[in-house]
């Protein structure tokens, strides 16, 4: 990760705090409790976690659209919640649920956001570069929701900011567009924007993340590069998983031994994980051939990130004795 330059977003110790609530009494929610990050140019950092693990939350309060509670920000230097229009014009933000007038048709929305900037980028390259022109004469209403992200991602884009938000930017994309779109957040990365995204699809993370953070109950339990989450991780260490598609619901009880685990994670589809060694093989042949279930597929690889994740929440890594509410002073 690049670190010559100041880090374009920093925070520290964050805390955000909703309320008061009737269901908890008119007591306030802890959503984000302590979440500290650093985000820097030519880089993609990001926020991984499950839904509702406080990742938008802190984006939000990181681009001041919500005030935080505690802690501090600094964006491009400046607290976020005091911004002036210059900050502003430097910040792009892809929102997961839009924020797009759904009466609008996105070029003609496209023109207007671009009409708020000195100097825009191109409408046009961008509308066809997103492949936006194929819907260019449907209301955003009728869009569907990759279409709705591909537009928001347009519209994060044209002021050409130095910061981009991007709120699990490829939520709702078909593979196609999901391909065009990480190619895209890898260009921008390499002409040396930072670039902050969330996601709770752990593939995503792997395949752009140069640096993670692993978000838990709204707080940071990990960081680092994947690499160095994988290394760091001593569950992960020495493992390795094979995933296979066969008939749902099989009898995985002869496939699992002290130290490795299987488990049916949707009908039909099965993950078998731990310190797979040649002989578990060889008795994966046996259990096949006794329940004359031939698998469809079957993918050998080493731990993932999605198993570094699945460890950490396991363990409790999150403090699991911090605050949920507490009582209006």
């Amino acid at each position: 990760m690049t670190k010559t330059l100041s880090p374009a977003l920093e925070i520290s110790g964050l805390i955000k705090d909703v309320g008061p609530l009737p269901a908890l009494d008119g007591r306030m929610k802890r959503i984000v409790s302590n979440i500290s990050l650093q985000a820097h140019f030519g880089a993609v950092t990001a926020l991984l976690g499950a839904n509702g693990a406080g990742k938008t939350t802190t984006i939000e309060c990181a681009q001041g659209l919500q005030n935080r509670t505690g802690g501090t920000i600094s964006l491009l230097g400046q607290d976020p919640q005091n911004a002036d229009a210059g900050l502003r014009s430097r910040v792009g933000v892809m929102l997961q649920d839009g924020g797009l007038p759904p009466a609008a048709r996105p070029i003609t929305l496209l023109r207007h956001v671009a009409g708020l900037y000195r100097n825009p980028l191109s409408v046009d390259a961008l509308v066809q570069r997103l492949g936006i022109g194929e819907f260019s004469d449907t209301n955003i209403r009728r869009l569907s929701g990759g279409q709705k992200q591909r537009v928001s991602l347009a519209a994060s884009l044209l002021g050409n900011p130095d910061v981009l938000f991007l709120d699990e930017p490829s939520a709702g994309l078909d593979p196609q567009s999901r391909l065009m779109v990480f190619e895209l957040i890898r260009e921008l990365r390499d002409s040396g924007k930072a670039i902050i995204l969330t996601t709770h699809l752990l593939d995503d993370a792997q395949r752009l993340a140069d640096y993670v953070y692993i978000v838990d109950k709204g707080e940071s339990v990990a960081q680092g590069t994947v690499q160095e989450l994988l290394a760091q991780s001593t569950s992960a260490l020495g493992k390795r998983a094979m995933t296979f598609e066969a008939a749902p619901h099989l009898d995985l009880a002869p496939l699992v031994r002290p130290g490795l685990e299987c488990s049916e994670t949707r009908p039909g589809s099965y993950r078998l994980s731990g310190t797979l060694e040649p002989a578990d093989l060889g008795r994966f042949g046996a259990w096949c051939a006794q329940l004359t279930a031939v698998p469809t597929s079957i993918h050998l690889a080493s731990q993932s990130l999605e198993d570094v994740f699945l460890a950490i929440s396991r363990d409790g890594t999150a403090a699991n004795s911090k605050p949920e509410t507490m009582g209006i002073s």
